[in-house]
């Protein structure tokens, strides 16, 4: 089982740290749908120390979340250090989780995220001042590298360890990748195979049986699951059954798919007011209802909508036709 020097999972399957996706109207269902540990969206040192309104209500935790992990991101070590103290001392979160994974060019032109792989000198420095100042267990989240001619992946885990982190997850794509091509699972298994910390697995398991193989064939401690979880907490829970008995839950029907989906906007609404979540949410309902035949013309309504009931009424109606379809159809 999954533990993080005190903080035992009830299982091995970790929700991924996605930028604009995980807040707690999504960890929450996530949580509900089973996953062990929960990572909030990453948050920018200087942002929680300039006191941001729209960052520091990112370090709101909801106790039903628990164990979670918040996420923050930079490249100077005073402000790094200063926000991993707010987190610490302010905030009910369990792990404090560090960036050195996010490609996007605004990140790592600051000398932050995944710009630290090239250099596992500066991961000791910024891992370790963190680490010996803080109470909270502090973990990392990696990629293997900046690309294939600097993938320093086992000495950035190594420097990981030396400086007191207590958990490394790896991505097994390089920056240069970004969410394309394979992921390189025999880079987490040599990872497992080097540091004595819990290692975490990422990328490319979009299926329950995805997920086993890479614990059974990379030995890592956990599995993230990241984009294959939008709009589709069932993998989530399907992941965590079929790690526990080998069985696989029935994947959801849609209004099951819906009445989640709904479930999140009114979360959501709760959080940031019906405005703002309508227009996040449009692209949780694509998600959500991906895969569903006919779908495209419903998400082009959606779209356009900016009230809750309208959104509610028009995937309802959309789910009754196809209902309607079946009934005929058989």
């Amino acid at each position: 089982m999954l533990q993080i020097e005190n903080i035992k999972m009830k299982n091995p399957v970790v929700l991924a740290p996605m930028a604009g996706v995980c807040n707690p109207a999504f960890r929450l269902i996530a949580k509900e749908f089973g996953s062990g540990l929960v990572c909030a969206e990453m948050i920018s040192d200087k942002a929680i120390l300039h006191k941001n309104e729209k960052s520091l209500r990112m370090l709101y935790v909801d106790e039903r979340e628990k164990p979670l992990s918040l996420q923050i991101f930079g490249g100077d070590k005073d402000s790094l250090l200063g926000a991993a103290q707010v987190v610490d001392e302010q905030t009910n979160a369990d792990i404090i989780d560090i960036n050195m994974g996010c490609p996007v060019p605004k990140v790592t032109k600051c000398d932050a995220g995944a710009r630290w792989l090239l250099d596992p000198d500066k991961i000791y420095e910024m891992v370790a001042v963190v680490a010996r100042n803080v109470q909270k267990p502090v973990t990392v989240k990696m990629r293997t590298g900046w690309d294939d001619d600097h993938v320093y992946v086992l000495e950035n885990a190594q420097a990981v360890e030396a400086a007191g982190g207590k958990a490394v997850s790896v991505h097994g794509r390089t920056r240069y990748q970004m969410y394309e091509g394979l992921a390189d699972w025999d880079l987490l298994r040599q990872v497992k195979e080097t540091v004595n910390i819990p290692v975490i697995g990422n990328g490319d398991v979009n299926t329950p049986q995805d997920a086993k193989r890479m614990l059974d064939t990379t030995g890592v401690d956990g599995v993230m699951i990241g984009r294959a979880a939008l709009g589709n907490p069932w993998m989530l829970y399907r992941t965590v059954k079929y790690l526990e008995d080998g069985t696989l839950p029935d994947e959801p029907t849609p209004k099951e798919k819906i009445d989640v989906c709904m479930l999140h906007m009114d979360r959501l609404i709760d959080l940031k007011g019906e405005k703002v979540a309508v227009q996040e949410m449009r692209k949780h309902a694509s998600w959500y209802l991906k895969g569903l035949r006919g779908s495209g013309k419903v998400r082009g309504e959606i779209n356009q909508l900016e009230r809750r009931d309208d959104v509610a009424n028009t995937m309802y109606r959309f789910v009754e036709g196809l209902n309607e379809e079946a009934a005929v159809g058989s």
